[in-house]
C-alpha cells in the first residue's frame, strides 16, 4: 500500500521507527493495533459498566445531592 503524508509527519514516524528498531511499516502496523486494542477495552469496559447493576434514576437534584454528601464526609474527615 502507498499513501502520501506530510514530509515533517514522514521524518517524525521513520525517527520514532528508528528509534524502536523497526521499519516505518512495522512501527505503523503497532500503533493500528494499539488504536484496535484500545478501542476494544473502551468497549468492554463500556459493556462492563451497562451491565454492572440497576440503573440509578437520576432526578434534577441527583448531583446537588451527591455533593452535598461528599462536603458532609470531607468535612467529617478534616476534623477527625
Amino acid at each position: 500500500m502507498t499513501i502520501t503524508i506530510d514530509p515533517k509527519l514522514e521524518a517524525r514516524l521513520r525517527e520514532r521507527a528508528e528509534a524502536e528498531g523497526l521499519t516505518v511499516s512495522a512501527y505503523l502496523e503497532r500503533l493500528v493495533q494499539a488504536d484496535q486494542s484500545a478501542e476494544e477495552e473502551l468497549e468492554s469496559l463500556a459493556l462492563e459498566c451497562l451491565h454492572s447493576g440497576d440503573p440509578v434514576p437520576v432526578a434534577p437534584g441527583y448531583w446537588e445531592e451527591k455533593h452535598r454528601r461528599l462536603d458532609e464526609r470531607l468535612k467529617k474527615a478534616g476534623t477527625q
